[in-house]
């Protein structure tokens, strides 16, 4: 969901009606402009995002990043790891995600092997991640699941190795994997083929157990084979029960910038796919 909503609730409730499911996971999406002001963008844990949580896991992405600030106000990952924004920015967030007291997902800089060189070096992401979750610890929030997000394209997997914070630092593994089809110029791949490899790739390279999450899964439409879209989710359930240690997964329905990037669902057909996929008692787990 967008991060700057005041209608949060009714989006997701409206998406929940047409996805006939409740949701167990809700992700939002924030910068680091609370030395800025009191802006919704910085504030992790917006009155509607509470609002939520109270019957929803909430998964807050965190970036460094002024959305509409000057290149002069832009966070660095070296002044995050610092602690050059502590007191103003990170200590603040420490204490609302404390206060708030559910467990909430934290994810920092999601997609972070698309980031460099401009952000920093890998091991400037490193430092500055581990900066946070220490700080976070010394002022005692223990209500945070420490969720890592990369693109999963192996074209990265160098950088996406030396970004890996270790295993004391992440609870959970997650990547953002699409068919993009004629989005960024890419040939249409089933559910299976934009998830088995990557997944098997983390397992082996990453790690063997930590609690994995498809945190942005979805697929271009085909205009045309307009069928082809539900076909698409309709591999949903069997794929996810060949994945190992996945345990959320996350259907993206929007529109991503470029031409051909509507990622969102076409038809009452795909919407039916998808309904059908979601109902499968696989991805109806009690959550614990």
């Amino acid at each position: 969901m967008p991060h700057d909503r005041d209608d949060l609730p009714q989006k997701v409730r409206a998406y929940e009606e047409r996805v006939g499911r409740k949701l167990d996971i809700v992700y939002t999406y924030h910068d680091m402009s609370l030395t800025q002001g009191a802006r919704r963008e910085g504030q992790l844990l917006t009155p509607e995002e509470r609002r939520v949580g109270e019957d929803h896991l909430l998964l807050l992405s965190w970036e460094s990043k002024w959305w509409g600030g000057t290149k002069q106000q832009q966070p660095t990952w070296q002044q995050i790891a610092a602690g050059e924004l502590d007191r103003t920015v990170i200590d603040v967030q420490a204490e609302r995600i404390k206060d708030y007291g559910k467990k909430v997902f934290l994810s920092f800089d999601l997609e972070m092997d698309t980031r460099t060189p401009a952000n920093g070096t890998p091991a400037d992401y490193v430092k500055a991640y581990r900066h946070i979750h220490d700080r976070f610890r010394a002022l005692g929030v223990d209500n945070v699941v420490w969720t890592w997000i990369t693109t999963g394209y192996l074209d990265h997997a160098d950088e996406m190795k030396r970004m890996y914070p270790g295993d004391d630092y992440v609870d959970w593994i997650g990547y953002n994997q699409y068919n993009y089809y004629r989005c960024h110029n890419a040939d249409w791949m089933t559910f299976a083929q934009t998830q088995n490899s990557v997944h098997d790739w983390i397992r082996e390279h990453i790690s063997d157990d930590k609690p994995l999450m498809l945190s942005e899964f979805g697929t271009a439409r085909d205009p045309a084979h307009p069928q082809r879209q539900a076909e698409w989710y309709a591999q949903v359930p069997g794929v996810l029960k060949g994945l190992e240690g996945v345990k959320a997964a996350l259907q993206w329905n929007y529109r991503d910038p470029g031409p051909h990037c509507d990622l969102a669902l076409a038809n009452d057909a795909a919407w039916n796919s998808l309904r059908k996929a979601v109902a499968d008692p696989y991805l109806n787990q009690p959550l614990r």
